[in-house]
């Protein structure tokens, strides 16, 4: 199992923002992590990074607990969060080498990764620029390269394609197939449902700080009774109506 949680209760003060939520992540998966703003996704995945205590249940990542091990924890994972985080004084060479420090890469591994990565995302002739160089969208692609460089058993992605163009999306879908096909999984926070419906194996959804439901599409149409309908369809009629442009 590379993800499993167990009646997570918690959130960033004596009231929960979550409740009960249990579910888990097989080897070779693209999880869809759906929700309105508010709905409580990135408070779930501030708990599996780590960065915030439960008030009850727990999480495992490859079958290791934080409070047991925090840096063998988090090596399972690599993180993309929803707003680009980097180091005005490092350019792109240097953010790529301090990712592979911080997870033990070898120069070697880092040589023959950062390539194909730098390729994909058309940033080959900017290792050596700083991020006040770069666009919103550049920082992004930054982002995604230091965590697919890390080739961890768990992607964590929250909001992937904000700030992406065309042609960084499909990068981003190309390359999150290929790493599925090498038994790696990704947990996905989005709201651009018709996107996630194409790509995504199976879907978490997230309302008011409970799971109301987790399954592949075919099994969220059964359940709803809409048998053609669209991912936007049935969440819609799964949390009553509510529409997730909010």
């Amino acid at each position: 199992m590379v993800l499993e949680i167990n009646e997570l209760t918690g959130g960033y003060s004596k009231e929960p923002v979550i409740h009960d939520i249990s579910f888990k992540i097989e080897p070779g998966e693209i999880i869809g992590l759906i929700g309105l703003n508010g709905a409580g996704k990135s408070t779930t995945i501030k708990h599996i990074l780590g960065l915030l205590r439960p008030h009850k249940g727990n999480v495992k990542v490859m079958d290791q607990t934080i409070e047991n091990d925090v840096e063998a924890y988090r090596r399972h994972m690599g993180y993309i969060p929803e707003a680009p985080i980097l180091y005005e004084e490092l350019t792109l060479r240097e953010h790529i080498n301090m990712t592979a420090m911080a997870y033990g890469l070898t120069p070697e591994q880092v040589d023959q990764r950062k390539g194909p990565l730098l390729k994909r995302f058309r940033l080959e002739d900017k290792e050596d620029t700083f991020p006040s160089h770069f666009s919103k969208g550049m920082k992004q692609k930054v982002m995604l390269i230091c965590a697919f460089i890390v080739e961890p058993e768990l992607y964590i992605i929250d909001e992937p394609f904000l700030g992406l163009d065309p042609l960084g999306i499909e990068s981003l879908i190309e390359l999150m197939i290929s790493e599925r096909d090498k038994n790696r999984s990704i947990l996905m926070s989005t709201h651009i449902l018709a996107t996630a419906e194409r790509y995504c194996d199976r879907y978490i959804i997230i309302d008011q700080g409970r799971k109301i439901a987790d399954g592949t599409l075919d099994e969220l149409r059964t359940a709803t009774g809409l048998h053609e309908g669209s991912l936007d369809d049935v969440y819609i009629q799964l949390t009553g109506g509510n529409s997730h442009e909010q």
